[in-house]
């Protein structure tokens, strides 16, 4: 005879309630990217009459995209954002799983050596890294950028893969090596697929890391063919004048490859999120 007892009913105000406050805070996350959107559609005046429902026009995004050097920059940014997206997961799967598998000298302090880098502010780390890549000439580089923002992506990931790979059973592994697989090939083989939603989970972080960061791209990158939105943008806003029409619809430009990122990953995310908080 089953003893568990059935879930307390709600109340008709606790739902209401509920469900209010959940419709007011979709609506205040909705509102800034609503806003920027209407200014984005007002044309170069927009920001005079932000609210004004009328007069709607493209001009904005046809200016940032054919008279500008935004496409570049949009490019540049999908470059060092898809390079440090597969760069970074690829150490941070590596490592998550060596320390979640092997026992090696180093290997507790490897992963507090990544909990102490996250530590550390971008303002303190731009010096040193700005003469790091100035001596093995990789300023102004995609490889530079790239190389610099998997610093701040993969300590996170490799803690979160590493807390993944504990949830996989070891005994997958045993049959991978009975059926003479090298740990290489059962990590890439085995594991691997079965880590698809934490896999999705760093590939997403480090992606919008990199597509959205300003400090690094801003100091390390000179030249104006290779620079990314973050430094791109900045050219939109002058001494004694800015230009938010432009400054809008670039914005929403940009927000379009970050949504149809999380389209794609999004059934992994939730999944991959809570596969590391517990062991078994």
């Amino acid at each position: 005879m089953s003893t568990t007892t059935p879930r307390a009913r709600r109340s008709k105000g606790a739902s209401a309630a509920l469900h209010t406050t959940l419709v007011v805070a979709s609506l205040v996350a909705l509102f800034p990217i609503a806003f920027i959107a209407l200014v984005s559609l007002r044309g170069e005046d927009g920001w005079t009459h932000p609210t004004r429902l009328s007069g709607f026009t493209l001009s904005n995004y046809r200016h940032v995209l054919a008279d500008t050097q935004f496409p570049t920059w949009f490019l540049n940014s999908v470059i060092v954002a898809g390079g440090t997206m597969l760069l970074g997961v690829l150490i941070s799967a590596s490592a998550g799983y060596a320390v979640s598998r092997m026992r090696f000298p180093g290997g507790r302090p490897l992963m507090w050596s990544f909990l102490l880098c996250q530590m550390f502010p971008v303002a303190v780390l731009i010096v040193p890294l700005y003469n790091i890549l100035g001596g093995l000439g990789l300023l102004d580089s995609y490889g530079g950028l790239i190389l610099t923002l998997c610093s701040v992506s993969v300590p996170f990931c490799a803690w979160m893969l590493k807390g993944y790979f504990d949830t996989v059973p070891r005994e997958i592994d045993e049959s991978g090596r009975v059926d003479g697989l090298t740990p290489f090939g059962t990590f890439w083989r085995l594991i691997v697929p079965l880590a698809r939603p934490g896999l999705a989970v760093t590939a997403f972080y480090t992606f919008l890391t990199a597509w959205g960061e300003v400090a690094f791209a801003t100091q390390f990158m000179s030249s104006e063919s290779k620079y990314t939105l973050a430094v791109g943008l900045q050219t939109f806003v002058g001494p004694h004048r800015a230009e938010w029409g432009l400054m809008t619809a670039s914005s929403v430009l940009i927000m379009v490859p970050a949504g149809l990122l999380f389209f794609f990953a999004q059934k992994h995310l939730v999944a991959g999120l809570t596969a590391g908080g517990t062991k078994g």
